[in-house]
């Protein structure tokens, strides 16, 4: 029996839409991670961008459990000496919440060109409204 390796005719991208609101950050980020892969598809292949398109609305109303919103620090860094920044979880929640979903999700998939590929398949807004309406996204659960 021979390896399937799927062909860009194979790959059938769908949009999904999820709504944040009330759902748990880490839950979000692997169900979101998973629908980039593919990996819910039978087509699916690890070392090709197989997924689909997910667009995240009301990411200003994701939770965080516990008190990670005063203890969990997001860092990043200028790469200059001393460049080393460091923002509180609910303070970014507060001012840019679309970049704690995106950051939390980018950490569930690979580190390589093909995990580069599957992010920019990532819409995440604050707010309710998107505009990519056009594209038909289907509703998909948490």
């Amino acid at each position: 029996m021979r390896t399937y390796s799927p062909r860009p005719s194979d790959i059938d991208r769908v949009w999904h839409v999820i709504d944040a609101e009330d759902v748990v950050l880490g839950r979000l980020a692997t169900r979101v991670a998973h629908v980039l892969r593919g990996k819910h598809k039978p087509t699916f292949a690890p070392h090709m961008d197989v997924g689909d398109f997910v667009i995240v609305v009301n990411a200003d109303k994701v939770r965080l459990t516990g008190r990670k919103q005063e203890q969990r620090v997001a860092y990043r860094h200028s790469g200059y000496p001393g460049g080393l920044k460091s923002v509180p979880f609910g303070r970014l929640l507060r001012e840019r919440p679309q970049h704690l979903v995106e950051r939390a999700v980018r950490g569930m998939l690979p580190r390589n060109s093909v995990g580069r590929a599957q992010l920019r398949k990532l819409k995440v807004y604050a707010g309710p409204d998107h505009p990519h309406a056009a594209q038909r996204p289907v509703p998909l659960s948490v």
